[in-house]
């Protein structure tokens, strides 16, 4: 975040191969393509905010199935050990999917690929083979090839630290994602002059859509629960995402962008995907910022009382209420009767009041590098401390509104409406008070803080529903929608 008028990967696009390792894009069917039948009446999936796109919210088992044989296909160069039988199971199960999915989707007949490769990106060079043309020489990557139809990974280092990093899940949609790219090139979705946003996003989407199918208990090798199994993914999400984008290599899209791309898939399925386009790609980030500028901070700022207050002023004009809230800045335990104190901000509707321990959401805050075997385990800076600020003015907003303070709704709303005014942040014009507006990597923070403990997703009693995927999805759906968006899906 910065104030207004102030200046100011992980995988590359991998040569001739498609770009690898990517998680997702950005735009959410709000409304359309969201409803399922109960007695021959149609009900939202957000109707039941313990469900996850209207399947149950699971805990429990998480990766392979115990007991299943492994997979009968093989690869080029293989070790025979267990990060190339993960990637082999892995893909037996995608094919199987995209079999039955292909014909219903795109018409034609499925050909499955019968061309894969793995190799070990510590070879020494000697010793290194070809993928795509090029040598694997220290190459840290895994990718769908369009000159033989094939696909490769690096045994070694990548999926081990993945795997380490996000869990054997992670792994599976690593290798959902680049089939996906096969999907695109046998359908005919894309071409040479199609952007490489499109393309990645759009098997962002795919890589989602299976992992619908794995949720749903379809899938052979492989089990996902809906709680901290799905957490995980989405987390690999953020964390493999572009985070500069005035780099000329950022073409795979935000964290944000890519969960929004992998929530497409999980909701809708493969026909979700096949809108993905440029036009489209432009009109969801509408005036969502796309560059630092000239902004030596990269969108950092100081956590303190006259940004808060700034940003007070902007709520207050972005989404007025006729009783604001009073701001305490002293600390967040205010002892309310009717609300618990939610350390490091806290909302008391008995006395309207929003309480914040300065120390503590500093610290939140604070960006720092926080990684794992190479990998970030979640990406923090400031944003993570204002969307908990805006969490709770939201919450005095529904007090206005009559709605109830205590639930799940409640937190969900509050992450939707947190995400309508983050959106409006974006744009000056939408507000005439406070100096503030965000900059790029801001919805990246919200999303990691939304899924690593949901605090703005929660209700005044601090409680949020146990799905980092719908706690996102909400934000999301404020982002992309308006007030009226946030009402209609958590009445």
């Amino acid at each position: 975040m910065s104030r207004r008028g102030a200046t100011g990967r992980f995988f590359g696009p991998g040569g001739r191969a498609a770009a690898a390792l990517t998680l997702v894009t950005l735009i959410a069917v709000l409304t359309a393509g969201c409803t399922f039948t109960v007695d021959g009446r149609a009900v939202s999936i957000y109707d039941d905010p313990f469900k996850v796109a209207g399947l149950p919210t699971t805990s429990g088992p998480n990766g392979p199935r115990p007991g299943v044989p492994d997979t009968t296909i093989t690869a080029t160069n293989s070790d025979g050990g267990e990060i190339d039988r993960l990637a082999l199971n892995a893909i037996e199960d995608i094919q199987t999917y995209w079999r039955d999915e292909y014909p219903k989707e795109f018409g034609g007949e499925f050909t499955p690929l019968d061309k894969f490769i793995s190799w070990s990106a510590r070879t020494p060079r000697k010793e290194s083979v070809e993928f795509c043309e090029e040598t694997t020489y220290r190459l840290v990557n895994a990718a769908y090839c369009r000159l033989d139809n094939s696909i490769g990974w690096d045994r070694a280092v990548l999926l081990p630290t993945v795997q380490q990093t996000f869990g054997k899940m992670s792994v599976v949609t690593v290798l959902a994602h680049e089939y996906g790219h096969a999907i695109q090139t046998m359908a005919k979705l894309v071409g040479r002059k199609d952007p490489t946003i499109v393309k990645e996003q759009q098997a962002d989407c795919f890589a989602g859509a299976f992992l619908r199918h794995v949720a749903e208990g379809k899938s052979k090798h492989f089990t996902i629960n809906t709680s901290d199994g799905l957490n995980s993914v989405l987390a690999a999400t953020v964390a493999i995402r572009d985070d500069n984008p005035d780099d000329p290599d950022s073409v795979h899209g935000s964290a944000f962008e890519r969960v929004t791309a992998v929530q497409i898939g999980f909701t809708d399925g493969a026909k979700g995907c096949k809108g993905i386009n440029e036009d489209e790609i432009e009109t969801r980030r509408g005036k969502l910022p796309q560059s630092f500028g000239d902004d030596a901070s990269y969108g950092e700022s100081e956590v303190g009382e006259a940004n808060l207050s700034e940003m007070a002023k902007a709520m207050a004009s972005i989404m007025p209420i006729p009783e604001e809230p009073t701001y305490s800045y002293d600390s967040a335990k205010l002892n309310c009767r009717n609300g618990a104190d939610t350390v490091p901000v806290t909302y008391c509707p008995a006395t309207n009041t929003i309480g914040t321990d300065l120390p503590a959401l500093v610290e939140r805050g604070t960006s720092n590098d926080d990684e794992q075997d190479g990998l970030p385990v979640k990406v923090t800076g400031d944003y993570n401390a204002y969307v908990v600020f805006i969490s709770r003015y939201a919450l005095a907003v529904q007090r206005d509104a009559g709605q109830a303070l205590t639930g799940a709704k409640t937190g969900l709303r509050a992450a939707c409406l947190a995400g309508v005014i983050t959106a409006k942040l974006a744009d000056p014009s939408t507000h005439s008070e406070g100096s503030i507006t965000i900059s790029p990597g801001d919805l990246d923070e919200a999303v990691s803080g939304l899924l690593t403990d949901g605090l703005a997703a929660s209700d005044t009693e601090g409680k949020t529903v146990p799905s980092g995927f719908s706690r996102v999805d909400a934000f999301r759906a404020g982002v992309l929608g308006s007030q009226n968006t946030c009402a209609a899906r958590y009445s």
